[in-house]
């Protein structure tokens, strides 16, 4: 199936034009619980958008892939959100601590972040549809790789969820099909798609979107509403739920808004603002999928004369003498994605188009869109959902020989004489056989089994890469120090490449490792 250039530009900048409406209308409500009566802009706006985080820290991400193109992945993503976020608070600040204490992706989103099952990843998953159009797999991985920076569970699943369903709209307009394709791509029992479901079988059951927002509130409570509204003035059947556990309900209300709207941008944004909690969010997805589906030109001048052409940041670092630039229109932004797609997508996906000016994009069609792991060719061993439902202690390394997964099994804090074991997966990049030798270099007086140096083969298969697994449990011992960063280093015999994986471990108390293995 072909996209043309005049109609992705459409679409790219009906995305960010819908995004900056949908977070403008809902800004005011954002934090608060209720069932609002919202039907325009509450603001004096004077032809400007309200900044909204939503929109500006997808910037950050513009330009690293500017940068890095398809090599873009969790630890770029991290030196940039380490630089360029500005926020400090909820996940923003854990990550940004994590982060500083050496902690890579998927740690700096997992741990000490109360706040990992929250809105900030499925809001940023814009940039990946518009830059994998007709590809939602593509644009998943992608959204798994900035998800799991400052995420984990739910908030990473509501990333990939969005993303998916949005590169998906580039090609295919059918709202109900849409969310199967989003749905095709994370845990069928998560809360993220029991809110999908939830709101569904209300739409489908004839229910008012004030039902449906009812139950979604009761099927997965978030807390997100409680934040700016005080409990006596709350339902009593709708509960809070725990703090930063948000991303089920909020993507709840944006299938709401999705449906209920029936197609009509103006009245989607606004049932999705007027079931409240996180409405810049909510409404601001919606906006962005329908400003995809019909392109720009889909939009009423109602929605787009209020708030112009500009996007406000509010939460990016910028300076002087940092070579990062911020798009200060919806066009420019657009602009700067169509310059980068054909070499993000590659020559076989873009054909230049000598007739006429832009190119051309070779996409997916309609019946492809949906993930379809259990038809995966046999001979490639690794699937999306694999992917995704690996631990959240697993860190990748893709090195030029081979690539490797080191799972740590639990979180990076040990203990005086206690083990704590390593999983080490490799996979041969090319079909040539590898001799590994593996070295950790370790802290005096420490003791690894098998033992500080150890050699393996890594075998190669016809028309499949060979892997391999080694299992190495350190055994840590007088510890003085808050902070240990020790390096597993791979050397492939004959070959000039080394890898060196750096692996930063934590020294707790054995006060603070009861109190949590009590709160679990």
């Amino acid at each position: 199936m072909e996209l043309s250039f005049k109609k992705y530009k459409s679409k790219v900048k009906g995305c960010w034009a819908g995004k900056n409406a949908g977070g403008t209308l809902g800004a005011p409500l954002e934090c608060l619980r209720g069932v609002f009566q919202v039907d325009f802009y509450q603001q004096e706006l004077k032809g400007e958008p309200i900044p909204n985080d939503d929109l500006d820290l997808q910037l950050i991400w513009l330009n690293a892939v500017e940068k890095y193109g398809r090599q873009t992945d969790s630890r770029i993503l991290g030196e940039y959100w380490n630089y360029f976020v500005v926020p400090r608070f909820a996940e923003y600040g854990s990550v940004k601590n994590n982060l500083a204490a050496g902690l890579v992706p998927p740690f700096s989103g997992y741990v000490n972040n109360d706040y990992r099952n929250s809105n900030g990843g499925f809001i940023l998953s814009e940039i990946w549809a518009c830059l994998a159009p007709g590809y939602p797999e593509m644009a998943a991985r992608y959204a798994y790789e900035d998800g799991i920076t400052a995420h984990a569970g739910e908030g990473l699943y509501a990333e990939v969820f969005c993303a998916s369903m949005e590169s998906a709209s580039f090609v295919e307009s059918d709202r109900e099909k849409l969310i199967d394709i989003g749905l095709s791509y994370i845990p069928e029992n998560c809360g993220v798609a029991k809110g999908v479901r939830a709101a569904r079988e209300c739409y489908h059951a004839g229910k008012t979107w004030e039902e449906a927002r009812k139950r979604v509130l009761q099927e997965v409570p978030g807390g997100f509403g409680a934040l700016g509204t005080f409990r006596e003035n709350m339902a009593p059947d709708e509960p809070v739920g725990e703090s930063g556990w948000d991303a089920p309900s909020a993507i709840g209300i944006v299938v709401i808004g999705l449906l209920y709207g029936e197609g009509d941008f103006g009245k989607s944004i606004c049932i999705a603002v007027n079931c409240g909690e996180d409405t810049d969010c909510t409404a601001a997805t919606v906006g962005s999928l329908l400003g995809i589906i019909g392109g720009i030109e889909s939009i009423p001048q109602k929605w787009l004369e209020p708030i112009g052409e500009s996007i406000k940041t509010c939460c990016v670092y910028t300076s002087d003498w940092v070579n990062f630039q911020i798009p200060k229109t919806v066009d420019e932004l657009t602009e700067r994605i169509l310059t980068i797609v054909p070499e993000f997508l590659g020559w076989q996906r873009c054909r230049f188009n000598t007739e006429e000016a832009g190119y051309t994009l070779t996409v997916l069609e309609a019946d492809q869109l949906i993930c379809h792991d259990q038809y995966i060719n046999p001979w490639h061993n690794r699937n999306f959902h694999a992917t995704l439902m690996e631990s959240p202690f697993a860190v990748h390394y893709d090195f030029l020989l081979y690539k490797v997964v080191l799972d740590y099994g639990r979180e990076p804090f040990i203990r005086e004489d206690e083990k704590y074991t390593f999983i080490l997966k490799l996979e041969n990049v090319y079909q040539f056989p590898q001799w590994l030798t593996f070295r950790w270099h370790l802290p005096a007086g420490w003791t690894v089994t098998p033992g500080r140096e150890v050699a393996c083969s890594l075998e190669s298969w016809y028309c499949a890469n060979g892997s391999e697994q080694r299992t190495f449990t350190l055994t840590p011992h007088d510890l003085t120090q808050a902070r240990y960063d020790i390096v597993l280093e791979i050397t492939s015999q004959g070959h000039h490449t080394k890898g060196f994986i750096p692996v930063v471990l934590y020294t707790d108390s054995r006060e603070n490792v009861a109190a949590k293995e009590e709160a679990l």
